[in-house]
């Protein structure tokens, strides 16, 4: 965090790669862009960047009142899901009696494996101007990847080539979701580029990553044994239930992904509710969402690494048991994981937000909740392992 002393030098030195001050307080498309080219630091400086909200080019304030409201819509740009991968960035606020007025601060650490996108454009800083950023200068973003701090999902699948991704599912489906437009009506680069400006192939090592492979792979249990989603439907409440159902999801992601946005709603059963002796209502067992959001945060977080157990996907007459390989990651803790989010494969995540699978980072479990209280279903029950956790959904009273 900048010292008052700091951020007052800043306010007095030219306007720079590293600085952008302005007096809007509502242009959320300018301080996203400006928070994603200091994130790419083009440049190399390796240190933070900084916009100041509140000052004018000169430096001086224009008596500027920073509201919690600000504080809070500036803190929102990073889990909107509009900059991709999530930004590394805090929000203060700085208050200068003598000056009349007060100052938000975003400050922004340079992203350890860039390219970073606002809306699938690259944006960097060339002096005091953004630009979308050349495929030179791309390139460079690319080639600056920091190898040895690469999650799992970053790092290259050493033994598969290209021909292990599906191409079709890449340039149809995919791409078009991640990059914008108006890039793709002028982009050059061939297929193996462009998968590796998107952290799905690995240039230096000539394969995909294990990102592409989970995502486009044509086989990814041939590279990764416990990619895929065990569901077993059960006559009764108990393990040794009989079976009434049993599938496995598994395939390429996508195909996955939309597999069981048509699957899951089959599974719900719907009974009527009398109001009166004219009037019902449809209820449902459990919310469509609800499964749905906590089955996705089950797949987005789930150790690809050193398990090669299913996700378990367990629907009992009296429960759904959803059960995922991997404990907590990172800073996440039995006691924040309501409030706090890490991420175990952030590229990986990235894709399930550019297919539209998550709508605001860190949300999934609040929306979950949300949903079962209205449908009138307790609440989901959590239940962390070492190498595990495992959620469950009651059936409504």
């Amino acid at each position: 965090m900048l010292s008052l002393e700091e951020l007052q030098r800043l306010l007095l030195e030219v306007e720079s790669d590293r600085v952008e001050r302005t007096i809007s307080t509502n242009d959320i498309e300018k301080f996203s862009i400006a928070i994603c080219a200091f994130a790419n630091d083009l440049p190399g400086h390796k240190a933070p960047g900084y916009l100041i909200i509140g000052a004018k080019d000169d430096g001086s304030l224009f008596g500027l009142q920073v509201t919690d409201k600000l504080i809070l819509k500036l803190s929102s740009i990073r889990s909107n899901g509009a900059i991709q991968p999530l930004p590394s960035m805090t929000v203060n606020k700085y208050s200068f009696p003598d000056r009349m007025g007060e100052a938000a601060v975003v400050e922004v650490l340079p992203y350890d494996m860039p390219p970073v996108r606002y809306k699938g454009n690259v944006w960097i800083r060339i002096g005091s101007t953004k630009q979308i950023a050349s495929e030179q200068e791309e390139r460079i973003l690319i080639e600056r990847r920091i190898s040895k701090m690469l999650t799992f999902d970053a790092r290259p699948c050493l033994g598969s080539d290209i021909r292990e991704l599906s191409h079709e599912l890449f340039l149809i489906t995919y791409l078009p979701n991640a990059v914008a437009r108006d890039i793709l009506e002028r982009n050059n680069r061939n297929t193996s580029e462009q998968m590796a400006s998107l952290r799905l192939y690995d240039a230096s090592q000539n394969c995909p990553t294990n990102a592409g492979i989970l995502l486009l792979g044509q086989d990814p249990l041939q590279w990764l044994p416990g990619a895929y989603i065990q569901f077993v439907r059960f006559s009764g409440s108990e393990i040794i239930s009989n079976a009434i159902d049993e599938q496995q999801f598994s395939g390429d992601l996508i195909t996955v992904l939309h597999s069981l946005d048509s699957f899951i709603p089959r599974q719900i059963q719907q009974h009527p509710e009398y109001k009166s002796a004219f009037r019902e209502s449809a209820v449902f067992d459990y919310p469509i969402i609800a499964i749905r959001e906590l089955l996705m945060n089950a797949v987005m977080h789930r150790n690809y690494e050193g398990s090669t157990s299913p996700i378990r996907f367990y629907w009992f007459d009296d429960r759904i048991e959803i059960q995922n390989p991997g404990g907590l990651f990172g800073e996440v803790t039995p006691e924040n994981y309501m409030r706090q989010t890490a991420y175990r494969n952030p590229v990986l995540a990235e894709a399930m937000k550019n297919l539209g699978y998550i709508n605001r980072f860190g949300a999934g479990i609040g929306i979950a909740q949300n949903a079962l209280k209205e449908n009138g279903n307790p609440p989901a029950e959590f239940t962390f392992e070492s190498n595990s956790v495992l959620v469950i959904l009651r059936k409504q009273p």
